[in-house]
């Protein structure tokens, strides 16, 4: 991705005259990555904020309808799977008491994560994330991992998918909430 900047380039920038700086996909995905974090974090804070707070994680819009808790979760777990596992074969996921509980296809249970666990998968699981990108370049964009040979999905379409994931649970979560907080008593 190409742009002309007068301002003065980051270290993930690099200077090419004629073209202005270059930011790499990678690079550009981990931004927006952070920017939809900012916005769930903030979520979580605003449930926080609630009188019934942590109660609020565990709330569910029908029966068998998935809670806040496993919402926020469910995002933190599956990064911690990408982390690993499906972009590092033979790699193991951290958290193995919480991946059958909270991968893709899980049923929620009623053990509802408190706010400092989710805020603490969430961070590590990003951490774990973003030192696997490292280990990508431009010229593996384009790689399809073994993981995703069968939906031939490039890296380049899981980056696209972790960055929509976060915000579709984020949305989901946000919802529930308003749900929630609308069938409170006036």
């Amino acid at each position: 991705m190409w742009f002309r900047s007068s301002a003065t380039p980051s270290a993930s920038l690099s200077r090419t005259p004629s073209k202005g700086f270059y930011v790499s996909t990678i690079d550009s995905l981990v931004a927006s990555f952070q920017f939809n974090r900012v916005r769930t974090l903030g979520l979580l804070d605003k449930i926080l904020q609630q009188p019934a707070g942590e109660a609020i994680l565990g709330w569910r819009p029908a029966p068998g309808r998935a809670h806040i808790g496993w919402q926020l979760m469910h995002v933190a777990i599956t990064e911690e799977l990408f982390a690993t596992e499906r972009l590092v074969p033979g790699t193991t996921a951290a958290y193995a008491d919480l991946v059958p509980r909270f991968k893709g296809g899980s049923t929620p249970d009623d053990n509802i994560p408190s706010a400092a666990q989710i805020r603490e998968v969430l961070e590590v699981s990003r951490g774990h994330l973003l030192e696997t990108l490292k280990g990508f370049g431009e010229t593996d964009l384009n790689i399809i991992p073994e993981a995703f040979k069968e939906r031939k999905l490039t890296i380049r379409d899981v980056l696209h998918i972790i960055g929509w994931h976060e915000a579709h649970h984020q949305g989901q979560s946000h919802i529930t909430l308003n749900l929630y907080l609308a069938s409170q008593p006036k």
